[in-house]
């Protein structure tokens, strides 16, 4: 039970997650792209309603996010969130009728099998509810810097796939950051209730996160293809909440020969993942609406 519950909702903030997914990227595109990271992106979009829908969908999916990160550890919360892509496909299945071709199912099989395959190797365990301030400090630097690095090397480079990777990198950090953070505003609000969790500096520290990973997200899916940015953000993602998990919140997973099968499953993970982003199906739904001179 300690683990189902923060599955089942771990799944739902995926599925959420993936219904605004196929909105927000609809609406990204079809608003005018510039060379730069462009701060009037948002102010386009907020004009926008499906967008508006689309950032329902990801309300719901950060409540459910955050109940799952107050009930499990990191590292079995966010690789979930691998599953997000393949539901992703599925949504725009149903709402653009056209159906997913065969090798996108295997695609789908692969994603889960690797999942399912890394997780029960690697049996995460541990959670602890207080993170020193100290390690705070360190982990806040090393991925604010890596950040920077990324977007830095993004800004370099003329729109396409590395600027596209670059900046889905950065947002990868910036989401696996604010789940951090998410989770320990929730311990607060678990243990010392609503006044404690609006005082405590990473409930403010992880809408800063969240707002930041947004604004990578819309930019990375204007600065190229999806094949690109896509692998870059879930795989991302998955990796730097596991070593967020460890070392901020002492998880433990399984090593040793335990980290055959664990590559295994990411071999798969990470396969299933450059399928999804390249069938015809995913095209469509990143080039839907999509406005003249808009980057692909």
């Amino acid at each position: 039970m300690h683990t189902i519950v923060p599955v089942l909702f771990a799944v739902a903030a995926a599925l959420s997650n993936a219904i605004g997914t196929v909105l927000q990227r609809r609406e990204a595109l079809s608003v005018p792209s510039s060379a730069g990271l462009r701060p009037g992106l948002m102010l386009d979009l907020l004009r926008r309603p499906l967008w508006l829908l689309g950032i329902g969908a990801v309300i719901a999916a950060a409540v459910c996010q955050a109940l799952a990160l107050s009930t499990g550890p990191m590292v079995i919360v966010q690789p979930l969130f691998v599953l997000e892509l393949p539901l992703a496909l599925i949504v725009a299945w149903i709402v653009l009728h056209r159906p997913l071709p065969r090798v996108g199912w295997v695609a789908v099989a692969l994603v889960v099998v690797g999942l399912g395959v890394a997780l029960a190797a690697a049996a995460p365990s541990g959670d602890r509810t207080y993170v020193p301030t100290g390690r705070w400090i360190a982990a806040l630097a090393v991925g604010a810097g890596v950040i920077v690095a990324l977007c830095a090397a993004a800004l370099r480079r003329p729109q396409g796939r590395v600027r596209a990777a670059c900046l889905g990198a950065a947002c990868a950090v910036s989401y696996a950051m604010t789940a951090a953070l998410i989770k320990a505003a929730m311990h607060t609000l678990d243990d010392h209730g609503v006044t404690a969790f609006f005082t405590t500096w990473q409930t403010y520290a992880f809408a800063v996160t969240g707002g930041t990973a947004l604004f990578l997200l819309e930019n990375a899916l204007q600065a190229g293809p999806l094949v690109a940015s896509q692998p870059a953000i879930t795989l991302g993602d998955a990796m730097v909440s596991l070593a967020l998990g460890v070392a901020l919140y002492e998880e433990h997973v399984r090593s040793g020969w335990w980290l055959l099968p664990e590559l295994l499953g990411l071999g798969l993970i990470a396969t299933g993942v450059v399928t999804l982003a390249r069938i015809p199906l995913t095209d469509s739904v990143v080039t839907a609406g999509k406005a003249p001179g808009a980057a692909r």
